[in-house]
């Protein structure tokens, strides 16, 4: 069973900042996917269990943004 999570990501302005986020997010494992909508900071991630929120905002701020 898969597992929907949505965050607000602060700072990302383009389709790299997007890209970056994307990147290091997919890497923790159980990630299945990642829609990052950069208008609105928004980051969907699909994943295979419940996501630990410190690994997320480890990954967020390795792409080097935070979560809101």
């Amino acid at each position: 069973m898969s597992t929907t999570a949505t965050v607000t990501v602060t700072g990302m302005t383009c389709g790299h900042c997007a890209a970056s986020v994307r990147e290091e997010v997919s890497e923790i494992p159980g990630v299945t996917g990642v829609d990052v909508n950069v208008d609105s900071g928004a980051v969907v991630i699909t994943s295979e269990a419940e996501l630990d929120r410190a690994q997320l905002a480890a990954a967020v701020t390795e792409a080097g943004y935070a979560l809101a």
